[in-house]
């Protein structure tokens, strides 16, 4: 994970280069990102949750 990334708690849907971390983090398409974004809001645990990956 990026330096940028570490410490952050929510993802930035709105920045392309941040979904796009995350997108590929989770394994996941940025359509399913914003997707799960939209479900469960944007804290990283809780998307991941909803994903179901860990968060590391």
């Amino acid at each position: 994970m990026s330096t940028e990334a570490r410490g952050k708690t929510h993802i930035d849907i709105y920045d392309r280069a941040t979904r796009e971390v995350w997108a590929q983090r989770f394994g996941v398409t940025e359509d399913r990102l914003r997707k799960a974004v939209t479900m469960v809001g944007s804290r990283i645990t809780s998307v991941a949750a909803y994903l179901e990956r860990p968060a590391s």
